[in-house]
């Protein structure tokens, strides 16, 4: 990956991995994956604040998959504090549900209980979030350079210059 793709695939991963690491905030993954979506407009905003010229969409969407690989990683690392200091709490939560639901299976209930449970669940929402990813980031890559395009200047001649030239 070139060197100036770097930084805004951290920052747009950054915003993408956290927004879908934090409990309840995740949530607005469920309305079109929105913040996978916002890690990818973000990588292209700052993206095309490193140069003058016109992003092109292609550099919208490299920043993007970039943002989106970087992105699930950044789930990964704050998805297991997170996980590990709400554990007691979601423990309390499946007692309850497993009190109130006798017809639940007992390997159901003993998964649900045990920590094993929790690292499963960490698993699968991070190979999740390296498939799911990348690919709505992208999108968001591609929106990014769309809507934060720079227009390029052209210059007018001097008005104090030669009039037309003469016949």
């Amino acid at each position: 990956m070139r060197s100036r793709f770097v930084q805004p695939a951290l920052i747009g991963g950054l915003v993408l991995g956290s927004l879908s690491a934090l409990p309840l905030i995740s949530a607005g993954n469920a309305c079109c994956c929105l913040w996978i979506v916002l890690g990818g407009v973000v990588a292209a905003y700052f993206l095309q604040q490193q140069g003058s010229a016109p992003l092109s969409t292609g550099d919208g969407a490299l920043a993007g998959l970039a943002a989106g690989v970087v992105g699930a990683l950044v789930y990964l690392v704050l998805s297991i504090p997170i996980t590990i200091v709400l554990a007691p709490v979601q423990r309390a939560i499946f007692e309850r549900l497993a009190r109130s639901s006798e017809g639940m299976p007992p390997a159901w209930r003993q998964m649900l209980e045990s920590p094993v449970g929790n690292a499963v669940g960490i698993v699968l929402g991070f190979v999740m979030m390296l498939f799911v990813a990348p690919i709505f980031s992208t999108l968001g890559g591609v929106l990014g350079a769309a809507l934060f395009r720079k227009t390029p200047r052209v210059s007018l001649p001097d008005a104090s210059g030669p009039g037309p030239a003469p016949y």
